[in-house]
């Protein structure tokens, strides 16, 4: 009888075992047909958006990154090299033709070979971050690279993997620089691997900004798409190409997949405005950076006072017909960036004080839109309100940009003057609540000139007038300014796009305008990306340090002796069931 029993209880451990090692089998040879992933995180950090999975189908060829995110370093670092090695293994899952290898540009113990390494990797464009650290030794300096390079083909592209943010502590930007991995590297992947680039164009013939007034966002526009500078001059093809097809007919398309206008000073033509509303009923997308009011420092140069005064450039019918309304007004807000002034002399030297100036408002996000999702706040220079105004047409109104909730009003003219910056703060004066500067409109809009043309123009093929709109967008800015660069004083050449040389900050201007573009030319889909929420779980330093060795056996001697624990009531249980 109990011979029969173990007989028994050796062939149901045989099939059971049998049994497993089929469905061990099946399951790998499904797996090797049919492609699956399952993502049990909370963030679903390991789920790649589907723009990024198209990019990476179409590869073909390999992209190679080389990380320089490898050494010792603080635990929010090591974190975030994890971060991004999970990345690229989950980018492999979908590609071949992603390689990738993590680099010590620190390796070496010849300060000589460092700095020649050092000196490669500033010329490729990357970036160090110098971090104090608390060693047995007292407070030591470190030089980490969290930087990449994305080789492909003949190109490459240097990544800053580390996104910091004003007043946003280190673990703050630590956790947004794993978030916005995905959308780095993808982006990079994307601009690397397409064919043509897109066609941009800022528009000429208006008293725009100038090509050294936007070079720096030009030369990083020139990274992703071809940029050029066009006058529209009232022709009709400036916008919109004609071609003539095998029936005679004529096709009319856009020749740029957006424009920009930036900071115009003078009244367009009603033919030029007739172009520019065309180019968006077939489809065009602008980025509109408007100046409602006239004002500049310029004028403070030589005066202490100035006038702000209303600037016409006949446009007003544009834009309430699309759904919005530029006020003539300057918006001074408390929380302002500062300008530099010259109080004094000393020794020889000139004596410089910073003042905070209420025109120069930082602005910030006024949605949770990705556009403005996670930058700095963005400088403005003398900018005005905007209002959504009711329309019949099909159009989103999205606020991007608004002042803080300290805000003041003051309609055209304003009168100007720097004696405002010997006077103390009075937080009283700035009552009203955030003003919003900036809108995204999207959806299908009217022509301005729908019901206004002859019969002829409606119907010249030539011409090819339309009514409506096909889907599209544009984002409007009143400020003109907020695209344009500084300039070194008192070499003269561009800075950065955001970056004040007056007090060393770099305000989130050239994010901003970059991010706007993209949206424009390449939808919601690859900037969408952006929105991805994942927590980095750091330990709390303080409670480290107070307690060390309580952490350590939590960590690491609690997990064993659990496992140990685990198995020592496994075999006694084990145990009484067969020995029965």
């Amino acid at each position: 009888m109990m011979k029969n029993e173990r007989k028994n209880l050796k062939r149901s451990q045989l099939l059971s075992f049998a049994i497993t090692l089929i469905v061990i089998v099946a399951v790998n040879v499904i797996g090797s047909f049919v492609y699956t992933r399952f993502d049990l995180t909370s963030e679903k950090r390991y789920t790649l958006s589907d723009t990024s999975k198209e990019i990476l189908r179409n590869l073909d060829d390999y992209v190679y990154f080389r990380i320089y995110l490898e050494g010792e370093f603080p635990a929010g670092f090591k974190k975030l090299r994890k971060e991004t090695k999970e990345m690229l293994d989950e980018f492999r899952a979908y590609s071949k033709y992603i390689d990738y290898d993590f680099i010590n540009p620190s390796e070496s113990n010849d300060a000589a070979e460092r700095s020649e390494t050092y000196k490669l990797l500033y010329q490729s464009g990357l970036n160090p971050t110098e971090l104090s650290i608390q060693t047995k030794e007292g407070a030591q300096q470190i030089v980490i690279w969290p930087c990449a390079l994305v080789s492909y083909q003949e190109k490459e592209l240097p990544l800053d993997l580390l996104d910091t943010q004003l007043g946003k502590s280190s673990q703050e930007a630590l956790n947004n620089s794993a978030r916005n991995l995905e959308y780095k590297f993808i982006s990079a992947i994307k601009d690397l691997s397409q064919r043509k680039k897109p066609n941009i164009a800022f528009i000429e013939g208006h008293g725009e900004l100038n090509e050294n007034e936007v070079y720096d966002i030009t030369r990083s526009l020139q990274k992703k798409y071809s940029v050029k500078r066009i006058t529209i001059d009232e022709q009709i093809t400036a916008l919109n190409g004609r071609t003539e097809t095998a029936d005679s007919s004529i096709k009319i398309g856009s020749n740029y997949e957006a424009i920009i206008i930036a900071k115009p000073t003078k009244p367009f033509s009603e033919k030029d405005k007739f172009i520019i509303d065309q180019y968006i009923m077939r489809g065009g997308k602008v980025l509109w950076l408007i100046d409602p009011v006239f004002a500049t420092m310029d004028s403070l140069q030589a005066a202490e006072s100035t006038m702000g005064n209303s600037l016409n450039i006949n446009l007003d019918d544009m834009f309430f017909k699309y759904g919005l309304k530029l006020n003539k007004d300057l918006l001074l807000d408390y929380n302002s960036a500062a300008i530099a002034l010259r109080t004094g002399q000393m020794g020889g030297q000139a004596q410089i004080e910073y003042f905070r100036w209420y025109y120069f408002p930082l602005l910030n996000a006024a949605s949770d839109n990705n556009i403005v999702k996670n930058i700095n706040p963005v400088k403005a220079d003398f900018v005005s309100s905007i209002e959504p105004v009711i329309s019949d047409s099909d159009v989103q109104k999205i606020p991007l940009l608004k002042t803080s909730d300290y805000t003041k009003v003051s309609a055209a003219p304003v009168f100007i003057s720097l004696s405002m910056l010997r006077q103390a703060p009075d937080q009283r004066m700035f009552s009203q609540k955030g003003h919003n500067v900036a809108y995204l409109l999207k959806g299908t809009f009217e022509s301005l000139y729908a019901n206004r043309m002859t019969a002829g123009i409606m119907e010249s093929e030539e011409i090819g007038f339309k009514t409506s709109s096909e889907p599209t967008s544009m984002i409007v800015i009143a400020d003109g300014d907020i695209i344009r660069n500084q300039f070194h004083i008192p070499k003269g050449y561009p800075l950065p796009l955001g970056f004040d040389q007056y007090t060393q900050i770099t305000y989130g201007n050239k994010d901003f305008i970059e991010n706007a573009v993209s949206y424009l030319v390449d939808g919601e889909g690859l900037i969408g990306i952006r929105s991805r929420e994942l927590k980095i779980r750091l330990l709390d330093v303080n409670k480290v340090n107070a307690n060390p060795i309580m952490w350590q056996m939590i960590n690491v001697i609690l997990p064993s002796a659990l496992m140990i624990l685990l198995g020592f009531i496994l075999a006694v249980i084990r145990k009484r069931k067969y020995s029965k």
